[in-house]
């Protein structure tokens, strides 16, 4: 008589468990693209959210471009960096005369601008054009205290 409840309380734990990890994900960063808001090692939490979901000013992981000629495999790359424009916005101005976006006057539909926030040591829109949405992993939420504090 007791199993049952006991059953029936792992399983909800269980259930809870599934939910949390197909809608948020935890992401180490790596790299000095997002300086200062974000530094290597720094942990961030990231809410999974639909292409269609991100907005100007968000910080969002993505999967990062593969190179030509790269065979699919499991293995993929996030990059972190902060939503500039959407689909059917205009391409902003701070990075129009980007090579990568020159002539263009609006961010097509279905594709963003991403920017780190250090231009200096940032691989984003300015160099590799318009990112498609499909690769947005989410929405970062924020940053994790360190490995062993409150």
């Amino acid at each position: 008589m007791i199993l049952l409840p006991v059953v029936a309380v792992a399983l909800s734990g269980l259930a809870v468990v599934a939910w949390l990890r197909r809608r948020f994900v935890l992401v180490e960063v790596s790299g000095t693209s997002m300086r200062p808001s974000f530094r290597t090692g720094d942990r961030v939490l990231v809410r999974r959210v639909p292409s269609h979901g991100v907005r100007v000013g968000e910080v969002v992981v993505i999967e990062a471009p593969r190179p030509r000629g790269h065979q699919p495999g499991p293995e993929r790359k996030w990059h972190i960096k902060r939503i500039a424009a959407v689909g059917g916005d205009p391409v902003p101005a701070r990075v129009a005369d980007a090579p990568a976006l020159r002539g263009a006057d609006r961010v097509p539909v279905g594709h963003l601008v991403v920017l780190g926030d250090d231009p200096r040591s940032s691989l984003d829109s300015r160099q590799r054009g318009f990112v498609p949405a499909d690769r947005v992993l989410g929405v970062v939420l924020r940053r994790l205290p360190p490995d062993g504090s409150r």
